[in-house]
């Protein structure tokens, strides 16, 4: 420890969240040549390479992967300690990452974006596919700020907050012939569906490191029931990752799509499909945002996670 810069820990830190030197660089405004130098300082320190060169980006060692974490937090309790206790959104310039599905970025970062940009002009947001399966290791290293969505097993590093709860409904295209009628379940076990499947797993979630996650986006037990309660099974004819392209998917054919209530409203009024209630009791599943709990009581974190939340509460109350 009498031989450490801290400086070093930075570097580190830098080029685990960015996975490259250069980019590493403008994280923490130093030239590529400092930040290659600092790396290999840490290396004869530590006798390990940390980080091997591929096609994909600077890839960690295990070493750096155990490390991460823990000199993630460290840094983050240093900033605490040192920096300032008061956050000014009207003046910051801190960059914020969030981690989302296209159905959470469409309904909720909208009206997010409206009021950060009268309250915080100088404050800048990355938004990160939620699907991606290094979410939690990317939370972990504080790439990513909060993560958006569904999830039903949270690692107590972690914490969580809920948004709002989401229903199930169903959009055909503007031209279907039972396009702006409730479609009953007799009419609806005739048509081909589209459901939509972040991942390809079979019970319908995904974990890692301790943190599962929905990846489809539909109450599959109760529409199967619906449907075995009239001897039928539902024809998946579509099932796909993308939920904004469900209207394109739709048009021209006779195919029904089961999406998240806030979505279908969202369709439905912008006049690119149209919705109706799905003819069974769907469950309700909580949408909710992540994140790390060194976070907690960070103040500008803590601005985020209001700011995130007002935006979420009207998409619940949006109606047809």
């Amino acid at each position: 420890m009498r031989n450490l810069d801290l400086n070093l820990l930075r570097v580190f830190d830098a080029i685990i969240r960015e996975k490259n030197v250069l980019r590493a660089g403008d994280l923490i405004s130093l030239s590529p040549s400092a930040v290659s130098h600092a790396l290999s300082r840490l290396r004869a320190m530590l006798n390990d390479d940390l980080f091997v060169r591929t096609a994909n980006g600077m890839e960690p060692t295990v070493r750096a992967l155990e490390m991460a974490p823990l000199v993630r937090d460290a840094l983050v309790a240093i900033e605490r300690a040192i920096g300032p206790k008061e956050f000014d959104a009207s003046r910051t310039h801190r960059q914020f990452c969030i981690a989302a599905t296209d159905q959470m970025t469409a309904v909720i970062l909208p009206s997010f974006l409206r009021a950060i940009s009268e309250i915080a002009p100088n404050a800048s947001f990355t938004v990160l596919p939620a699907s991606r399966i290094d979410l939690t290791a990317q939370i972990d290293v504080g790439r990513v700020d909060i993560a958006l969505g569904s999830f039903s097993s949270i690692p107590h590093r972690l914490r969580e907050q809920v948004l709002f709860e989401e229903q199930d409904m169903m959009v055909v295209a503007t031209t279907h012939p039972l396009a702006g009628v409730n479609i009953g379940l007799e009419a609806l076990s005739s048509l081909p569906l589209l459901v939509v499947s972040t991942a390809g797993s079979e019970d319908g979630l995904f974990s890692e490191r301790g943190l599962t996650r929905r990846t489809e986006m539909f109450d599959r037990e109760a529409l199967t029931a619906a449907f075995g309660s009239m001897g039928k099974q539902p024809e998946f004819k579509i099932v796909q990752p993308h939920f904004l392209a469900i209207p394109s998917l739709l048009a021209g054919t006779r195919i029904a799509a089961i999406v998240p209530a806030t979505l279908a409203k969202l369709f439905h009024q912008s006049g690119v499909a149209c919705a109706s209630q799905v003819p069974w009791q769907a469950a309700p599943r909580a949408v909710q945002m992540v994140w790390h709990e060194r976070h907690t009581h960070d103040p500008g974190h803590s601005w985020l996670r209001s700011m995130l939340f007002r935006a979420a509460c009207p998409a619940e109350n949006v109606e047809l």
